[in-house]
């Protein structure tokens, strides 16, 4: 039999085959995958498929035979199974910092990873539309290059800016560069955010990535190595409130038992829950003091109350007769 130019790649279209058109519930028999191939200008013999097929076993493809009513064959077990890809598009459809326009290139590759079938499951439960989206598209771009500066080991120049009424963009500063020292990214309450040092004021800082513009990395080193050592991101998350800074300081709650799966959610199962009575309980824990720490407290009503230290409940006394005044 004459060979086509296309050949000498049998094997390889035959991987795509199977990989885009089979599953468990969809076996191709070996009819089927010569008529596929022959879409591809590919002339294939029965033998030759057979000793294609346990190449690809072979190669680490796993092919299972179906013996029933017809011989068929489908792919059993891929890198990502359907349930993890489901997983994934549900991660990308519901995160606010990735646009409309990259949630649908995201997802279409995610489709890419399961079989043709599969990737219609997939495409059933994509609901973007409607969702709030960021719409920064360059937010990729400082992404990747917050992290070439982090392998680079290169503090990084930008500026910050901050959002108007009118929907336009204010610059911090008056548009002059923050200079910062990355470290890490965190993704909190669905944001992107930059750890990193900042060597005159010699704190640790974070910045919402989609803030951040005209980012260029600089010839010097990055300073707050001792600092970022021994630096924990969980337990920097845990204690900031909306990423919102403030002075940090160990705060004693009082809350209803109803609320212990709130606390183990927020600060984890490592919290020490002291038993105050048969409705109560009581925890310390480290937290930024801010107005958004207020708040969450103050979303629970009566049932959680701060009682220690005696600043922050009377800044908390403060901050409820404030927005009280504005209800008056």
């Amino acid at each position: 039999m004459p060979k086509g130019p296309n050949q000498k790649a049998k094997i390889l279209f035959l991987m795509r085959i199977l990989n885009d058109r089979t599953d468990e519930e969809h076996p191709m028999t070996i009819a089927q995958i010569i008529e596929a191939l022959g879409e591809y200008g590919i002339t294939a013999e029965r033998k030759s498929l057979y000793d294609d097929i346990e190449v690809l076993r072979y190669f680490g493809v796993d092919i299972v035979s179906r013996r029933d009513k017809t011989h068929g064959y489908y792919v059993a077990s891929r890198d990502f199974e359907l349930p993890e890809l489901k997983i994934l598009v549900d991660a990308v459809q519901s995160s606010k910092f990735i646009t409309h326009k990259k949630s649908n290139e995201l997802i279409k590759k995610i489709e890419g990873l399961a079989s043709s079938y599969g990737a219609r499951e997939l495409h059933r439960q994509v609901y973007v539309a409607n969702r709030i989206k960021n719409a920064n598209e360059s937010i990729y771009y400082t992404i990747d290059e917050i992290y070439h500066a982090i392998g680079e080991d290169s503090s990084i120049l930008f500026k910050y800016s901050t959002w108007l009424p009118s929907k336009e963009r204010l610059l911090r500063k008056s548009g002059e560069d923050y200079k910062i020292s990355p470290w890490a990214l965190c993704w909190d309450d669905e944001s992107y955010y930059l750890i990193g040092y900042d060597e005159q004021a010699e704190i640790i800082k974070h910045f919402r990535v989609d803030k951040m513009l005209s980012i260029r990395l600089t010839n010097e080193k990055r300073a707050g190595f001792e600092r970022f050592k021994s630096f924990d991101m969980g337990a920097y998350s845990k204690k900031m409130f909306g990423m919102f800074n403030g002075k940090e300081d160990s705060v004693t709650l009082v809350c209803d038992n109803s609320l212990a799966g709130v606390i183990i959610d927020r600060f984890g199962n490592e919290v020490t829950i002291s038993s105050v009575d048969n409705d109560t309980f009581r925890i310390t824990v480290r937290v930024a003091v801010s107005p958004q720490f207020f708040a969450w407290v103050f979303s629970f009503g009566d049932k959680m109350r701060i009682v220690a230290p005696k600043y922050v409940t009377e800044e908390m006394l403060e901050h409820i007769n404030n927005v009280k005044k504005h209800y008056s």
